[in-house]
């Protein structure tokens, strides 16, 4: 029986190795439609996008190189203020920091389609790029769980998510009984005045979640440019302007172009906090526009608290800490 059990052991390891081998690799198709393998748990990243999962996944020691936008990130200076002594800047997704990447030779850098060209010098030169544009709340998702497989974080980040649908869940028992003609018209504000958010991208997918209606839905793209007598007729409710705009609602509601707007008229024109839209943080903003649109159907939930529980279960500190730095 022995020298039996030895053999089937030994015929057994090329299989296990095998098998090992198979478990430790990691393919993705990312945006690019290009399959790209990696050997995880990474040791050395570098994240150009989506470095708001960097809270959640935890893996500090794992990331050698972040954007030069994400060292004045409130969150990640919130929940580690000295994080930028240990992990290099290297430019950002539009302006790659080439010579730095070749030095710190990560495992893997996290960018954006937003550079194309920028992909593929780094993958001409043997560096593995994953580009990424979450483009639904569903797609967040999957990109958080690629993070989690990166970095060998799957149940936090499923934890994570579990606290996201918590918040889209009450949302949603809230406003789902509105009735299509009850349901305000709302209009996502970009970079300028007349740049909308239209029927792609995760803010349009949110506005479905809180059930309002898009009024650039039309628009088949992720934002356009439109003519301002276009944002007149459409005539919305609400307006939200993205928080990294260098105006703000005092702008539009100071134009008289805008005067004859219901939302200008009522001045339900609102300027949303600094936060990335690819990171947990767009549930506590779900829940932030649908206490702004329906603030009836939100009289009893004291927003600020349950922005506040969110955080000190997801990134394990006071949103109060956030706002601190913000401000």
């Amino acid at each position: 029986m022995k020298p039996l059990l030895l053999l089937i052991v030994i015929l057994c390891m090329p299989l296990l190795s095998v098998g090992d081998l198979r478990a430790a690799a990691l393919t993705w198709r990312d945006k690019t439609g290009t399959d790209v393998t990696v050997r995880v748990p990474v040791k050395r990243a570098v994240l150009y996008e989506t470095y708001e999962l960097l809270p959640v996944t935890g893996a500090w020691d794992r990331v050698a190189g972040i954007s030069r936008f994400a060292l004045e990130n409130d969150l990640l200076r919130a929940v580690k203020p000295d994080f930028a002594r240990a992990i290099h800047s290297t430019g950002s997704a539009m302006d790659v920091n080439a010579e730095a990447l070749f030095r710190l030779r990560p495992d893997v850098i996290i960018t954006w389609t937003s550079n194309p060209q920028a992909v593929r010098f780094l993958r001409a030169r043997g560096l593995t790029v994953i580009a990424v544009y979450p483009e639904s709340v569903r797609e967040l998702y999957d990109v958080m769980r690629l993070q989690g497989r990166l970095f060998g974080r799957e149940q936090r980040v499923e934890s994570v998510i579990g606290e996201m649908e918590r918040i889209f869940c009450m949302i949603h028992s809230r406003t789902a009984s509105l009735p299509p003609s009850a349901r305000k018209k709302v209009l996502w504000l970009s970079s300028k005045q007349t740049t909308v958010a239209g029927r792609v991208g995760v803010n349009n997918d949110l506005f479905g979640i809180i059930k309002l209606e898009n009024c650039a839905g039309s628009v088949n793209g992720r934002t356009a440019d439109v003519p301002l007598e276009r944002i007149a007729a459409w005539n919305p409710d609400l307006v939200f302007i993205w928080g990294n705009a260098r105006y703000g609602p005092a702008d539009i509601l100071a134009n008289p172009q805008w005067r004859h707007v219901n939302a200008v008229k009522n001045r339900a024109v609102y300027k949303a906090p600094k936060w990335s839209t690819w990171s947990p943080r767009i549930a506590p903003i779900a829940l932030w526009i649908a206490s702004k649109a329906y603030p009836e159907r939100f009289r009893d939930v004291n927003v600020d608290s349950a922005i506040d529980d969110f955080y000190r279960k997801v990134y394990g500190i006071p949103y109060g800490k956030v706002t601190r730095i913000a401000n």
